[in-house]
């Protein structure tokens, strides 16, 4: 990366502190390991944890999925740049998460679906909308999420340690699929959990460093506007200042960093989609045990998401007021030579207080953090992705596809994945972004809504049909794309040099106006499509929307969007009888001629058992049944989650009141 360090020879890491990281990951490896031989040689095992795990593992795998390194240089920045009112995003996210909980997880289970394609598909029938999600979210994990996790990791390294970062990054990335290859989500799981304590011990200490630091919560009140660079104060230019509101999370109705109106309504909806229809986060939900166990884990991660206002924005707001002359640069020439990106260096923020404020050994530890979180990301990312490209594409062309080649083509495919992300730290590497997490925020404004739509109607409104739901997308998605390409096809003119040329529909909507006005322009073309035409029968619908969740009449599927043929569900019958007779052959035959001990081993490494391999995906209606039960709680444990519910959601509303 261009530009030079903010720190000397002194505060890079020393051999004690690459001692930390390495005993860091080789525990961590072991943990990968040790949980990696649990729920085994299944599809159900592999992608959804056996849907055997506590509540304590889902909130804390919740969390860690959702915050990743990004977070720690996105916040951080977010706060040194514009104060408090980034931390809006982390603080609405605690009452989205409890939506996951009461109202979408039990639609979820009751539905039988494993991925947020599969359910949609059943929903509404037919193929168009499970292959148009699945593409949508496959670019999206690869060139937003994977890509921000692996160029935050790698802006980081290369303030650190000075060293060949593409070697780094390349060995992060890998480590993070084995962990995803070998043990699919329960290992994913257990070292997001391990990695959540140390994300939030290491944060916590960081803290307090920075506030004694600065001398304490009071001397970042009245200093925080006071981080001014010197030759920002000798040019009596306004480029770069701290706002006068740095400490108000609402900004003005027309403000560009976060208007209240756009706060309410614009990133309400992307929180929707991210926390309630994004599979990296509801994946996590439909592995706990039962629908008690789902809601706990979303209170656990909700309460978990209160801390990055503490842990991460006021110690970013605090690098201001300590490093002025670097994390506030105020000149391009100036953030150029410091960070290489001449919009600003605000993201370099963390960074600069683990380096030059960590005593050696624990500088490796936040390192080891740092890389915590990217890890804990990514293996979220890739095992996600790879259940929605098993699952939701691969099977489709593949009907009859065994354990064994589903499982297979799911670690491939995270093979591909890592492949790609390590290529794309090249073209982000000159990206100009000086707030990568806001960055991510305006991205996910003008591609989330139209799916957002449509997981909304398909959940509360019935008589929302295929058509309306398709075209509504397809067209949402053909706006937001041109928004995208209009918003990046201009040069935002630095501070001061020169007019801003853009269009006023770009430069004067902000970003969180758009993504109202597409989703209720979505929810529009999907109403009044669907009343012209047939509505879906009563009897397609058991159990697919949250009115008839605990309904228990058998439900008629439509894979294509019409009635099943009886003709091809005798056929499918006889071709499943055939299979299980061809499958006690194949089990003769092994008794005869047993798997050499080598093939085992590659089994085994694979997380593959070989009793099972060739079983086919249960896709009965059993396991619907199964899901159903999953949605009764006792009474005394639905009271219990309702008022940890209610008091951190009272919680919240109030923090957001006070720095309102």
């Amino acid at each position: 990366m261009a530009g030079e360090s903010i720190v000397d020879e002194r505060s890079l890491l020393l051999w004690s502190d690459y001692v930390v990281i390495a005993v860091y990951f080789l525990f961590v490896l072991a943990i990968g390991i040790w949980t990696s031989t649990k729920n085994r040689g299944s599809v159900k095992g592999y992608f959804l944890a056996g849907q055997n795990q506590h509540w304590i593992p889902v909130g804390a795998s919740i969390f860690a999925s959702n915050i990743g390194s990004q977070h720690f240089l996105g916040l951080a920045g977010g706060g040194a740049a514009n104060g408090l009112s980034v931390a809006y995003y982390e603080i609405s996210a605690v009452m989205i998460v409890l939506i996951l909980g009461w109202v979408f997880v039990p639609v979820y289970l009751a539905s039988g679906s494993n991925t947020m394609p599969e359910y949609l598909r059943l929903r509404f029938g037919g193929r168009r909308i499970r292959i148009f999600l699945s593409g949508f979210s496959l670019l999206a994990y690869i060139f937003t999420k994977i890509s921000i996790d692996i160029y935050a990791g790698y802006v980081f390294i290369e303030q650190a340690t000075r060293l060949n970062t593409y070697v780094a990054i390349a060995a992060i990335v890998t480590m993070a699929a084995l962990f995803t290859i070998t043990g699919g989500l329960t290992a994913v799981i257990w070292t997001d959990f391990v990695q959540t304590i140390l994300m939030v011990a290491g944060a916590v200490l960081l803290l307090v460093q920075s506030f004694v630091a600065i001398g304490g919560y009071s001397k970042l009140v009245y200093g925080y506007h006071g981080g001014i660079p010197e030759s920002l104060i000798l040019s009596n230019s306004t480029c770069n200042m701290p706002p006068e509101d740095a400490f108000h999370i609402f900004k003005d109705p027309l403000s560009t960093d976060l208007p209240w109106p756009g706060a309410l309504t614009g990133a309400v909806l992307k929180s929707l989609w991210y926390w309630c229809a994004d599979q990296v986060i509801v994946q996590r939900a439909l592995a706990a045990k039962n629908i008690t166990h789902a809601k706990a884990g979303t209170v656990l991660a909700g309460a978990l998401k209160m801390l990055p206002l503490f842990l991460l924005v006021l110690p970013g707001m605090a690098a201001r007021i300590l490093y002025p002359e670097t994390v506030g640069c105020a000149d391009a020439e100036t953030c150029s030579r410091v960070c290489g990106s001449p919009a600003g260096c605000t993201n370099i923020a963390y960074p600069s207080l683990v380096l030059n404020l960590m005593p050696t050994g624990i500088r490796g530890l936040m390192l080891a953090v740092m890389l915590a979180a990217l890890m804990s990301s990514l293996t979220s990312v890739f095992n996600s992705s790879s259940t929605i490209f098993t699952l939701d594409i691969w099977v489709m062309f593949r009907k009859k596809a065994t354990n064994r080649e589903l499982m297979v083509v799911g670690r491939v495919f995270v093979i591909i994945l890592v492949a790609l992300g390590v290529l794309w730290v090249e073209l982000l590497q000159g990206s100009h972004g000086s707030q990568i997490f806001t960055y991510s925020v305006q991205v996910g404004s003008f591609f989330q809504p139209p799916v957002i739509a449509a997981f909304t109607l398909a959940l509360f409104v019935p008589r929302v049909n295929e058509q309306g739901a398709f075209w509504s997308m397809i067209i949402g998605a053909a706006i937001g794309i041109g928004r995208f390409a209009l918003e990046y096809s201009y040069e935002i003119p630095s501070c001061g040099e020169g007019l801003d040329t853009r269009p006023s529909f770009i430069k004067d909507v902000h970003f969180l106006y758009f993504a109202l006005m597409l989703y209720i322009l979505c929810l529009l073309i999907a109403v009044v499509i669907s009343i012209l035409s047939k509505p879906i029968s009563p009897h397609h619908l058991h159990r697919l929307t949250f009115w008839n969740r605990f309904d228990k009449e058998k439900r008629v599927d439509l894979p294509t969007g019409e009635k099943i043929d009886e003709s091809e569900s005798l056929l499918d019958e006889r071709a499943i009888q055939t299979h299980d007779s061809d499958k006690v052959e194949d089990e003769e035959n092994e008794m005869d001629h047993p798997i050499p001990v080598y093939r085992r081993a590659i089994l085994w490494l694979c997380g593959i058992d070989h009793k099972v391999t060739n079983d086919r995906v249960d896709q009965s209606q059993q396991h619907e049944r199964m899901n159903h039960q999953l949605l009764y709680e006792k009474r005394s444990h639905a009271v219990l989650v309702n008022v940890f519910a209610v008091v951190l959601t009272t919680l919240a509303v109030s923090v957001t009141v006070f720095y309102k």
